[in-house]
């Protein structure tokens, strides 16, 4: 993630085209050492594209992701496979699993 903020703040500045010392300058100038291989794979994958339309298709991939469904399931199978006349904790936590107690 940091390579890819690296190579956004570079745009953002003006470089259309960030090479690997632009983004190298970037992360050594908050104190990250830049792993070769990840920088090359952020730097192949970006070549050539505009930002602000790799930006805009990301967000629409997140938009059809269900962010809740799992949860849902979740709390659905755990509320099915409880007896109803279970009154043997008197705190009501829907069916969920305390971390505190």
């Amino acid at each position: 993630m940091r390579y890819v903020a690296a190579y956004l703040l570079a745009v953002l500045g003006g470089n259309e085209n960030p090479s690997a010392k632009d983004i190298k300058q970037i992360l050594n100038s908050v104190g990250v050492d830049a792993e070769e291989d990840r920088l090359a794979l952020v730097i192949s994958q970006l070549k050539g594209k505009d930002v602000e339309e790799v930006i805009a298709q990301g967000n629409e991939r997140l938009a059809t992701v269900a962010f809740g469904a799992g949860l849902a399931l979740l709390l659905t199978l755990t509320n099915q496979d409880k007896p109803a006349d279970d009154d043997s904790d008197s705190d009501s936590d829907g069916g969920l699993i305390s971390l505190f107690d």
